[in-house]
């Protein structure tokens, strides 16, 4: 058996495709719409939406099979997402890479199979959408054509997923994204007792800067807050506009300590633009630091709640600090 080997992307197409929030989520209709289109066009028992994952591939959807997940390694969607076109195996026992794989010789005794690259706006390619046989078969051009439209369809699905999570002007997530991935990181911290703490950040005296610069420069104000905020979270952190000038903050796995210092890492990144304003007006803040205690707090709501409370108290304390905090 070949194991399938690693894009040269590698590292930022991980990357890339965790920050979609799409692994070990719920089914979802459209996808599974598409696989059991893809099901009666080319006339299949198994049809998946897959993810190529560090160590696995994770099946968005899937008709046919009562599968969820199985290892990269015996993967036939970590050797498709090499390429640019439909990666097609007609008969698995004829081909030396695959003969003795584990999903061959056992379940689902993949006979035939065939991928087509599933990328997202960037060129990232996060998966497939892929058709299983047990039974080899010869798979046309024409096939292969519908194929990658249907591949193209579900890309767009991924998009519209995105769209409805994602903040348009800044780009990080909104506040539906942001409950999206802060719960699934929130119920990891609580079953590995690992500390998790939430930043609920306001932007002080931002509708002067709309009123007296222009709606542009509030809008670019704003998209700067946010990508300081982006820069400054670790890959487990998860940064989002949850409102008009409000933003979040969940750090997953920080200590007070650890808190402490990305805060002020923050607020010397927030200095830093402030002193290449060329404009008249500084970027200030009020944020409030919720460490999230089981006994107290029941969900990301109650964190959201006390953070917000926090962020009031001390902005209408007018707390003299670096940069209006």
């Amino acid at each position: 058996m070949q194991k399938p080997a690693k894009p040269a992307d590698e590292e930022s197409r991980i990357v890339t495709l965790r920050s979609l929030n799409l692994l070990d989520t719920d089914r979802d209709e459209r996808f599974d719409r598409l696989t059991r289109l893809a099901l009666h066009v080319f006339d299949v028992p198994i049809a998946l939406v897959s993810l190529v994952d560090a160590n696995r591939q994770w099946f968005k959807s899937c008709q046919g099979a009562n599968l969820m997940q199985t290892d990269r390694d015996v993967s036939f969607c970590g050797h498709a997402i090499l390429g640019d076109d439909a990666f097609v195996i007609q008969d698995t026992h004829q081909d030396p890479r695959f003969a003795d794989n584990p999903l061959v010789i056992g379940e689902p005794y993949i006979r035939f199979y065939a991928g087509y690259p599933i990328r997202y706006l960037d060129g990232t390619k996060l998966g497939t959408l892929c058709l299983l046989d047990s039974k080899p078969r010869h798979f046309s051009y024409r096939e292969r054509l519908i194929l990658e439209d249907l591949a193209k369809i579900v890309e767009h699905e991924i998009q519209a997923v995105q769209l409805a999570t994602v903040d348009e002007l800044t780009e990080i997530p909104n506040r539906r994204g942001f409950f999206a991935s802060a719960n699934q990181a929130l119920s990891l911290c609580r079953r590995q007792n690992l500390p998790v703490s939430l930043v609920f950040l306001d932007l002080n005296n931002f509708k002067p800067i709309n009123d007296r610069f222009g709606h542009a420069e509030g809008d670019r104000a704003l998209k700067s807050f946010a990508n300081m905020l982006t820069q400054v979270c670790r890959q487990t952190d998860i940064a989002a506009r949850i409102g008009g000038d409000e933003f979040a903050l969940l750090l997953a796995n920080a200590d007070r300590t650890d808190v402490e210092k990305i805060l002020k890492r923050f607020a010397s990144m927030v200095d830093r633009a402030n002193q290449e304003q060329t404009l008249d007006y500084k970027i200030a803040y009020s944020h409030g630091v919720v460490h999230f205690d089981p006994e107290k707090h029941q969900d990301l709501d109650d964190l959201l709640a006390e953070g917000d409370q926090l962020m009031y108290l001390r902005k209408r304390r007018g707390r003299k600090q670096p940069s209006g905090r």
